[in-house]
């Protein structure tokens, strides 16, 4: 079961179990309504826990129902239904709640986390706003400026920043949910803490000033887009509107607004191009290399040294008889290097190719840089990509040739065409077989060289544009 319902002793309580992240998929939604109706109901309970098992609270939704009709029951009902509850209802928070995770514990009456807890609503990121009442019950808490901040910034908050925020209302030492959880119902039946039900806290008077000025300042950092200001209008709402289910009507025709955006599609595209750019296609069971060797000296190679120890590395400073991997800063050779290792060259963007295996081209902005395999066996280039991640490099693989090295030459002269002609070396990258993935294209060129992001990449649009 992704839900059950427990009591210990007069304290119900609601445990979600749905590995890794505890997200909110239709199983979880459903099982939620039914754990609640069963807590109403059993007669021995006076207060209820929601919680979570394993490593977080819920993370958010279910990426597997992007794009997917929803199917109810949806989350605002759920919320609905958990608020409405006659007996108090106290989330525990630990690891993350974000997105419709927040959204659950603001709808119910009273939260406490864990230590090390971090909140957000971070919809914005994919062009949508939270849709289950964040725009609604977040200002009620935490007032109309901070949550404008939170909202359109999509950023995370720790525990003491939501606790002084007033989203959360106590941060709790125990060493588990449930301890944390009992703890405070027991306080709630004593009467020494008071639930209370945000959604019929008086809305927050309208604040023009802070409106206005979030407004501008998105207005100078990102007029392109679309949810940031359906956001605005949403929380504004909140100030103006005569009951809350008015503003939960506002904000849900925002919502589908932006599910209708194009720059919503955009977003999803690159959100599902990030998740797993340094797998070599056909490729399994591969592991990380264990011994390592650095050969020249690199900036880059302070991160990694710092790294290693975390990761269960062993990095050496010079190669011998056990090293596995070689990584070669720019202008090393590869002296010393056993003829069974593998070599890595860092490059930097537009000095050339590399005449080794694999290089590592570096990116001067953005999350990613670019393993590029330009003849040694892919479960070679597997076992680099996994070994550069664990030192908490994210990199996309590629072959051939270095897709940046393509994009950025593309990419030089003309300001105003460079978006064109982005486009147009994204199709000859495809056609040459030089990417694993058409996405990885994209992910690379709004990461590192500031094509918009709200478009989705140049290889999208450029098939976009084919098929109109």
């Amino acid at each position: 079961m992704t839900v059950s319902y427990q009591r210990h002793g007069d304290i119900g309580i609601i445990e979600i179990d749905n590995p890794p992240v505890n997200a909110l998929s239709h199983t979880v939604r459903s099982g939620l309504i039914d754990a609640l109706d069963e807590g109403i109901a059993d007669p021995q309970t006076q207060a209820l826990v929601l919680l979570a098992s394993g490593r977080t609270f819920i993370a958010g939704a279910d990426i597997r129902e992007f794009g997917k009709p929803s199917q109810a029951p949806i989350l605002p009902e759920v919320i609905t239904a958990l608020e409405a509850s006659p007996k108090p209802l106290i989330a525990v928070l630990h690891g993350t709640a974000l997105g419709g995770g927040l959204e659950v514990a603001l709808g119910c009456h009273y939260r406490v986390a864990l230590e090390g807890t971090r909140v957000g609503l971070p919809e914005v990121k994919l062009g949508l706003l939270p849709g289950a009442g964040g725009t609604q019950r977040l200002p009620r808490l935490a007032g109309v400026s901070l949550a404008l901040d939170i909202i359109t910034s999509g950023r995370f908050l720790d525990a003491d920043e939501a606790l002084a925020a007033g989203i959360i209302n106590a941060l709790s030492t125990a060493q588990t949910p449930l301890d944390a959880g009992l703890a405070a119902a027991q306080d709630a039946v004593a009467g020494r803490i008071q639930p209370r039900v945000t959604g019929e806290l008086p809305a927050p008077a309208p604040d023009a000033d802070a409106i206005a000025a979030t407004r501008a300042r998105l207005e100078r950092e990102a007029p392109e887009l679309f949810s940031p200001f359906r956001i605005v209008e949403a929380v504004e709402a909140c100030t103006t509107s005569a009951s809350l289910q008015e503003g939960l009507d506002r904000e849900r025709a925002l919502f589908m607004a932006c599910m209708e955006s194009p720059q919503r599609a955009g977003l999803i595209h690159l959100f599902f191009a990030a998740r797993s750019p340094h797998q070599v296609p056909d490729i399994e069971n591969a592991e990380p290399f264990k011994r390592l060797a650095l050969i020249g000296k690199h900036p880059l190679f302070e991160k990694l040294q710092a790294a290693a120890p975390r990761a269960g590395l062993e990095l050496a400073g010079a190669p011998n008889a056990d090293t596995e991997l070689c990584i070669l800063a720019p202008d090393a050779t590869a002296d010393g290097c056993p003829s069974s290792a593998v070599r890595l060259t860092l490059e930097h963007l537009g000095q050339g190719e590399s005449d080794t295996g694999l290089s590592l081209v570096l990116a001067e902005s953005g999350a990613f840089h670019e393993l590029v395999n330009h003849g040694v066996d892919g479960l070679a280039q597997q076992r680099v990509a996994l070994t550069l991640k664990a030192l908490r490099l994210n990199v996309v693989a590629s072959r051939q040739k270095s897709l940046l090295g393509t994009l950025s030459a593309a990419a030089q002269g003309d300001a105003e065409k460079a978006q064109t002609a982005l486009e147009a070396a994204s199709l000859g990258i495809v056609e040459r077989g030089e990417c694993y993935r058409e996405s990885d294209i994209d992910l690379l060129a709004v990461e590192a060289l500031n094509y918009p992001r709200h478009l989705g990449g140049p290889h999208r649009q450029a098939t976009l544009a084919k098929e109109s």
